[in-house]
């Protein structure tokens, strides 16, 4: 599925714990290096969405960045910045934050107001003025809420996003564009993983993972 649909993606986003659920930690480790020697312009996005104390995440740090060499993380903010240093102090690896995340249930903690503002507010514009002294961080918006997007977009300016939940959660493309792109088209990192890795189910379900990708970036650019 890499090799067939490297020329029609921005970046491959592997989640780890399907992979660690298996036993399968050394084939990410292969995977991720098949795509850096094959396919170099490709970044890696290593979707772990790690959090914990300083020490921990120091470790956590060299897991994504060191044994797997992914190029980028995703992070929960949830522990505060001294959780989060490790990742922000390697400047050459982009550490994603989750901010509005695209599951049904974000809303139980992200919604919650302090000082009159959900608190997914207050973690982009921390984010944006605080943590990202290298200019490596993004922050998690997910396609399901594009009215979240638009605000988050309005306080953090040209910050760059990635946007999981289109495909299989049901996000909007051309929301998405509406909402979350920054004045020039750009700023979006749009996901879309079930819906092509089981665009088909037989022997030639590379071709058809292919033909999914295809499609879902033709219409992403259609709307930019």
């Amino acid at each position: 599925i890499v090799d067939a649909t490297a020329d029609a993606v921005c970046a491959f986003k592997p989640q780890i714990a399907h992979f660690a659920a298996l036993g399968a930690e050394e084939a990410l480790r292969h995977l991720i290096a098949h795509i850096h020697t094959l396919h170099p312009g490709v970044p890696v996005i290593l979707d772990s969405k790690r959090g914990d104390i300083g020490s921990t995440a120091e470790h956590y740090a060299t897991e994504a960045f060191d044994r797997y060499a992914a190029d980028a993380v995703t992070v929960n903010p949830y522990l505060g910045r001294d959780s989060a240093q490790p990742f922000l102090d390697r400047a050459d690896r982009g550490v994603i934050v989750l901010c509005r995340t695209s599951n049904p249930g974000s809303g139980e903690f992200q919604d919650a107001l302090i000082d009159g503002r959900p608190l997914y507010q207050h973690v982009a514009e921390r984010v944006a003025r605080d943590w990202n002294g290298n200019g490596n961080c993004l922050l998690v918006v997910g396609a399901t809420w594009p009215k979240e997007l638009a605000e988050v977009r309005a306080l953090v300016g040209d910050l760059p996003f990635l946007v999981p939940g289109i495909g299989a959660q049901g996000g909007d493309v051309e929301a998405v564009l509406k909402n979350g792109a920054t004045a020039d088209g750009d700023g979006l990192v749009i996901s879309s993983s079930r819906a092509i890795l089981y665009a088909g189910n037989g022997d030639d379900f590379a071709d058809a993972a292919r033909s999914a990708a295809i499609t879902q970036r033709d219409e992403i650019n259609h709307y930019r």
